[in-house]
């Protein structure tokens, strides 16, 4: 069973090419125009262990927002189609994830209900060429179009490189164990025998 997909999605702020492969390596590239969050897309293929493709033309002489929610949403596109029918998925994913000073704990399911919760408070406005508050933009993107119910709590840190970071590994852990398949999970993972 194939679990891939490929997105390209076009508006007129956006040129979107994603592709992604649930069952992958890692591998990939990024190149969204924005180099911190090339970065953060690289940590969430690495510890989501996707292979993830990802190029983006996007508005920046606006800034990131357009590029960073767009991808979002064409990763959440591509996260849905690539789940197909759920069957057989775990569901269920949750990570609480160090890194140095910080802290963050994602928790996921894979509901078919799209709901984002997202804490925390960040000590300073950028990370590069990336603000902060795109965090929160780029998950609930994600989550929105994937359907995912998700929550991602940054529970400690005083850097804020770190705290942007940690957030986008927990998300990435807690989906790896969430799409994971389970040999002894029959169908759909619901009592209403869809998701």
């Amino acid at each position: 069973m194939s679990r891939t997909s490929q997105i390209h999605r076009t508006t007129g702020e956006t040129d979107v090419q994603l592709s992604l492969d649930l069952d992958g390596s890692g591998a990939g590239e990024r190149s969204t125009g924005v180099g911190f969050f090339d970065h953060l897309l690289d940590a969430v293929a690495r510890h989501a262990v996707f292979d993830l493709d990802v190029t983006v033309e996007g508005d920046l002489e606006t800034g990131s927002h357009h590029t960073v929610e767009d991808t979002g949403i064409a990763l959440g596109q591509a996260l849905d189609e690539a789940l197909g029918d759920r069957s057989s998925i775990r569901r269920f994913g949750h990570a609480v994830v160090p890194m140095d000073e910080a802290r963050a704990s994602a928790a996921i399911d894979i509901s078919g209900r799209p709901f984002t919760s997202f804490e925390a408070v960040f000590p300073a406005e950028r990370v590069g060429d990336f603000e902060t508050e795109l965090t929160e933009e780029f998950l609930r993107a994600v989550s929105n179009a994937a359907k995912l119910t998700l929550h991602v709590r940054v529970e400690a840190g005083t850097n804020a490189h770190h705290m942007v970071e940690v957030s986008f590994k927990a998300f990435a852990r807690a989906l790896r164990a969430a799409v994971e398949l389970d040999d002894r999970v029959e169908g759909v993972p619901s009592t209403k025998g869809v998701l």
